[in-house]
This record gives structure tokens, C-alpha cells and sequence, in this order.
């Protein structure tokens, strides 16, 4: 069995990240921390509802929609979680959709929140991080972060679209999107038609 951890922030796109949980679900532990800011997100993006509720009841929301009990959710606040300890074995982290702000504290090792502090252990423990920054067009700085993070090993995925296997909509995007990150953590999907050829 494999553990991932998964962070959702403050920026458009958490249908991806939602995507993107679905698909680790099948195979994996997932330790999943949604950012405060991520919650009110969620429920303009997508039809779950999410924005003040109990975290209990988000986690048992979301296990039941995707029909897995190995999920396991945290606050954003909470720095005593297993995920902010490199003692805490995991097969990588995802952080999908990733704010710049997100991005800006994980280049410069400000660990204020259970997010950047999982990222950072990641990154000092030697395991695959991967973020999906989502904003255009990026800054100097936001480039000069990335850039940084990216010499360090850090996979930086943003969601740019393909058009080579003719999506017909807005799900078949998302897929896609899913796909390429999952195809970054070296984790065997079905999402979408690759390059010359066709869906197994």
C-alpha cells in the first residue's frame, strides 16, 4: 500500500486536486490537508460542500464519495499531524492546485502551516514533491521561486492543457490534467489517450 500526502490551497483549480484524490483513492493512503482558504474554493468549483463544516464531517463527506476509508484529513493549523514528522514514512506529496503563496513558502522554508511544514519534510527527507502552481502569467518571482524549488528536485507540474487526443469537455481536461500530475509521482492511471495511442 502506498501513502501519499495531498494539499489543496487557495487557488482556482481544486477540481484537479479533487481529480487527482480520486485516482490516488484506488491504490493509496491518502493524507489529504485542505488550506482554509481552499475550502470556500472548493465549493464555488465543484457540487461538494465543504465550507463551514466540521472537519470530521468533510472527511466522512469525502470517504463516502469516493468509497475509501483511507483518507485521512487534517487542519491546516494542526503541526502536531504524523505528516509534519520526516519520521512519518510517505510515498510523496502533491499540491494541487499550489497558491504562490504556497509556492513562495515552501521555496523559502516558511513553515508556518501544516502544509508547508509537510512540503518542507518532504523536501528534506529526499521524497518526490510535486506542485501545480495556478496562475498566469507568473511573475519574476513567482519564476525565481519555482526556479529554485525546481534545482532542489521539487516537480513543478502546472495544469496546461493538451488538445492531441481531442478532449470533448471540461472533465475530460480535468483528466488530462490529473493524469500528467499522477504521471509526475510515477503512479499507473487511465485517465486520458497518450501520444499515438489509444485508452487500454
Amino acid at each position: 500500500m502506498m501513502r501519499y500526502i495531498l494539499a489543496i490551497t487557495g487557488a482556482s483549480g481544486s477540481k484537479i486536486g479533487l481529480r487527482v484524490l480520486e485516482e490516488l483513492l484506488k491504490t493509496s493512503e491518502v493524507h489529504l490537508v485542505i488550506s482554509d482558504a481552499a475550502f470556500t474554493i472548493i465549493e464555488k468549483e465543484t457540487s461538494i460542500e465543504v465550507a463551514g463544516r466540521q472537519l470530521g464531517v468533510i472527511e466522512e463527506t469525502l470517504r463516502g464519495l469516493y468509497g475509501s476509508k483511507l483518507l485521512y484529513l487534517y487542519p491546516e493549523k494542526f503541526l502536531e499531524a504524523p505528516i509534519a514528522s520526516g519520521s512519518f514514512r510517505t510515498d510523496g506529496m502533491l499540491v494541487v492546485p499550489c497558491s504562490m503563496k504556497t509556492l513562495s513558502a515552501i521555496a523559502n522554508g516558511y513553515a508556518s502551516g501544516l502544509i508547508e511544514r509537510a512540503a518542507d519534510v518532504t523536501i528534506k527527507e529526499g521524497r518526490k514533491l510535486i506542485l501545480a502552481p495556478r496562475e498566469m502569467p507568473f511573475s519574476a518571482i513567482h519564476l525565481e521561486n519555482m526556479l529554485k524549488l525546481s534545482r532542489l528536485g521539487v516537480v513543478i507540474a502546472p495544469p496546461v492543457a493538451a488538445f492531441y487526443y481531442g478532449p470533448q469537455n471540461l472533465d475530460e481536461l480535468m483528466d488530462f490534467f490529473a493524469g500528467k500530475l499522477l504521471d509526475s509521482a510515477g503512479i499507473e492511471h487511465n485517465l486520458f489517450r497518450r501520444w499515438k495511442e489509444q485508452i487500454l
